[in-house]
């Protein structure tokens, strides 16, 4: 083969195909594998035909094939296909050629096998790309990270088919070191899990306790999408909510109310535990994916459980200005805590992240990209220190400003009995942040009279522990071990 291809794909599903036709736009030829060699024929001969790409059918062939150091990039299922096609490439490469995992794996198989393939003389990267089929083909969000002597050398490639932002700014930069650009991706997937939450939460209040039509409520969307609320998700809802079927009516009142998952958005909420930090709406996103899952169950529930009948007789516009104070408020919530979980993710991992590159990295190409993010920037460029986005003087001012209408909007579903647990969560972990003592101390001492786990006393440094026989029949033996 003369031509030599500046870079690899192996699978040829959906995004692998986008990718590929992105690349090679970008003036770079492209060698492609997939497993099922088929489909690189009709790949090559069909939507790729005329192009600078070029089909194999082995992987060794896909590498031979490629300039030094060769990049393969993996387009294939989290878990095992990846490690299978690691194992298939291995004997394959040299000393420093880069082998890119472009799926939603999980960070801890990131880390494991940057550190295999290191010790291999191999180099690796672990990337999230965000955007959907659109986003793959026209400019995804790429959030790289790995091995840090690789990127130099697939940067070009990168940065050429990201999105760009307004002044031309790839979406797209290195992140850091082992799982950092997976773990990005994973806490990019959680707060879209919060974010399509929030507003299904909204649309269920529209339709439950103000009886909106579809058409109305995408003229509701419409102009949320001009002001803050300025997003992708929220630009969707609107096209969503004005999409009829063939008999003229919404297509969204006929959609099964049970919704799926892939499991990003549990690990986020998984790791959030590890690590100690309440991710408080993200989890009850899943769990809100859970629950829908039920259908039947809720179904047979719903003749037998009663509850108030949502009744409205206030002013409805209004209603509506505090909903979308509402929604906004607790879209704050979802970013803080999903930085929160970042910030604590740096410390474990020794990843050197910067959270307003990070912030830069979603506002175009993926699907949370919104003008919100332009603010988490600038907050994080003021103060690469700041500890959470509601301390930042922007942020701080947007939650004072909507506190008295989230609070209205919460305190009319629960009375009308609208379920919007995202929003209810996002409220008390408002609550619970902003308040200097917590009901703790009862739990502490909870703790130390069953099991003498100990607590420390506000009359004495932290650090210092104590533990009281309460019944008078205890020893004085206290737990080795105390967990705040």
């Amino acid at each position: 083969m003369s031509q030599k291809a500046d870079f690899g794909l192996i699978g040829l599903a959906v995004m692998g195909e986008n990718l590929v036709l992105n690349v090679e736009s970008r003036g770079f030829t492209v060698a492609v594998f997939n497993r099922t060699v088929e489909k690189v024929d009709h790949f090559v001969e069909g939507r790729a035909k005329g192009k600078k790409i070029i089909g194999a059918h082995s992987v060794g062939e896909l590498v031979s094939s490629l300039k030094t150091p060769r990049k393969v990039m993996l387009m294939v299922k989290a878990g095992k296909p990846v490690d299978e096609f690691i194992e298939l490439l291995i004997p394959h490469l040299g000393k420093g050629d880069i082998i890119i995992d472009g799926g939603n794996s999980h960070y801890p198989d990131t880390i494991r096998r940057t550190r295999y393939l290191e010790s291999k003389g191999l180099q690796f990267i672990g990337t999230g790309v965000s955007g959907g089929e659109e986003g793959a083909l026209r400019g995804p969000s790429i959030m790289p990270g790995g091995s840090p002597g690789a990127w130099p050398e697939v940067k070009p490639i990168f940065q050429s088919i990201a999105a760009k932002v307004e002044d031309g700014t790839p979406c797209c930069d290195w992140v850091g070191s082992d799982g950092a650009g997976h773990f990005v991706k994973m806490v990019h997937n959680g707060i879209e899990y919060g974010d399509m939450q929030l507003i299904t939460e909204a649309y269920q209040i529209m339709k439950e306790l103000l009886g909106m039509s579809a058409e109305e409520m995408h003229e509701v969307f419409k102009k949320w999408n001009t002001g803050d609320l300025n997003s992708y998700l929220i630009e969707i809802t609107r096209d969503i909510l004005a999409f009829k079927d063939d008999d003229g009516e919404p297509l969204v009142d006929k959609i099964l109310d049970t919704a799926g998952q892939k499991g990003t958005g549990k690990w986020t909420s998984e790791t959030s535990l590890d690590l100690g930090i309440p991710l408080t709406l993200i989890s009850e996103a899943v769990y809100g994916r859970c629950l829908s899952a039920m259908k039947e169950e809720r179904v047979e529930a719903s003749k037998v459980l009663n509850g108030p009948k949502p009744s409205f007789s206030g002013d409805k516009e209004a209603f509506l200005k505090d909903l979308e104070k509402a929604l906004y408020a607790s879209k704050i919530v979802s970013y803080a805590q999903g930085f929160t979980l970042l910030r604590a993710a740096a410390e474990e991992y020794k990843w050197n992240l910067n959270y307003g590159s990070i912030a830069l990295l979603w506002r175009g190409g993926c699907i949370i990209r919104s003008i919100f993010l332009g603010k988490i920037k600038e907050a994080f460029d003021k103060n690469s220190d700041l500890s959470n986005l509601l301390l930042d003087p922007f942020f701080r001012e947007k939650m004072e400003s909507s506190q008295q209408a989230w609070r209205r909007v919460i305190s009319t579903a629960v009375l009308n009995g609208i379920w919007a647990p995202a929003m209810s969560t996002a409220l008390n972990y408002f609550d619970g942040y902003r308040n200097s003592r917590l009901p703790a101390n009862l739990l502490q001492a909870q703790r130390d009279y069953f099991g003498a786990h100990q607590y420390e006393r506000v009359d004495n440094p932290r650090g210092k522990f104590f533990h009281t026989n309460w019944t008078g029949r205890g020893g004085d033996t206290a737990s080795s071990t105390y967990l705040a």
